[in-house]
């Protein structure tokens, strides 16, 4: 009857239920005051006593049950239904800008720098289920891998699909971050944000980097920079053998974080270092946490009423009661 999404609108009147206990060890303890006695010699002249008198304190019991039952009800117990509904009220556009320049093989992240981010930006992405994203791909130069777009599943095989040596070799990062906001300059989206990754120098492009942070800055996009990369010495791909495989040899990690931390703070984003897998998982994270979309929750509760049967069940006992007490055990009061 009550259901398992049960609740209580008085709930303060079921402290009254203290109140049954106690009732009753008082009528159990003065029970032989309930009538009169007489002493005698001998019973062996009667005949045993009734059943029906034996089970007087039941009529007692049903009187304590209506009381509780109507102490329950006046707590209001009811059923509770809930639907809902949710709606996007401010989605978020968000441009990944990658560096795929021959540095990101080095090997200071499992199993190399561009396969550690390619695993942690997808479950970025798996993770922003309301809002368009969008990848840049730069090295030398730069290119849309992806434009903005809401199907997750696009955006998740075109990470996948990223590696090296599609582009002209380099670091562009001025090409990188130029790209990502002209995906974003006619976005009608509230929050406009860039996740600037790279591993190294700006060395090539033609755009000036800082001249790509005040676009961005006119344009009131956020731009969250990333460096990649161990401190100290990693192993970077330096030449091809024979048999065209990679040879690698320790050099030391060159970030250029004051370009980094310069276009974060002009654009109001952050800066982060990564210098390992699990280093470069919370940056990631983190973002996800600051730049938060705006969800509008609709619940719709459905109320079921649960205390008129308690009320009906006890007028119910104690209209047993009363025709017991003046029929059956008349004789016995």
């Amino acid at each position: 009857m009550m259901g398992n999404n049960l609740e209580f609108t008085n709930p303060g009147f079921l402290w009254l239920l203290l109140v049954i206990p106690i009732l009753a060890a008082w009528y159990f303890f003065t029970i032989k005051k309930d009538g009169a006695t007489l002493k005698m010699a001998s019973t062996k002249g009667f005949v045993k006593q009734d059943i029906f008198a034996r089970l007087k304190p039941l009529l007692y019991l049903l009187r304590l049950l209506a009381v509780a039952l109507l102490i329950i009800a006046l707590a209001r117990p009811r059923n509770v239904e809930v639907s809902q509904r949710t709606k996007t009220t401010r989605g978020i556009d968000i441009v990944m800008a990658i560096d795929v320049s021959a540095s990101m093989l080095a090997k200071d992240l499992k199993p190399n720098r561009l396969e550690a981010l390619k695993t942690v930006a997808i479950k970025f992405v798996n993770k922003r289920p309301n809002d368009r994203i969008g990848i840049v791909v730069y090295a030398g130069e730069s290119y849309t891998q992806t434009p903005i777009t809401s199907d997750k599943s696009i955006v998740v095989n075109t990470i996948n699909k990223i590696k090296w040596g599609q582009i002209e070799d380099g670091t562009a990062i001025g090409m990188g971050l130029g790209s990502a906001v002209n995906r974003l300059k006619d976005s009608k989206a509230k929050s406009k944000v860039i996740i600037l990754l790279t591993d190294g120098v700006n060395n090539s492009g033609f755009v000036d980097p800082k001249t790509a942070t005040e676009l961005a800055k006119g344009l009131n996009i956020k731009v969250y920079t990333i460096g990649l990369g161990t401190n100290g010495t990693a192993l970077f791909p330096v030449a091809k053998d024979l048999n065209g495989k990679l040879i690698f040899r320790n050099a030391p990690v060159e970030i250029d974080e004051k370009l980094l931390q310069y276009i974060a703070t002009e654009t109001d984003g952050k800066y982060f270092r990564a210098t390992d897998n699990k280093k470069l998982e919370s940056i990631y994270n983190e973002i996800n946490k600051l730049e938060k979309t705006e969800i509008e929750e609709f619940k719709y509760y459905n109320y079921q009423e649960r205390y008129r049967a308690l009320v009906f069940l006890a007028a119910f006992l104690v209209m047993v009661e009363m025709l017991l007490r003046f029929t059956v055990y008349r004789s016995f009061i």
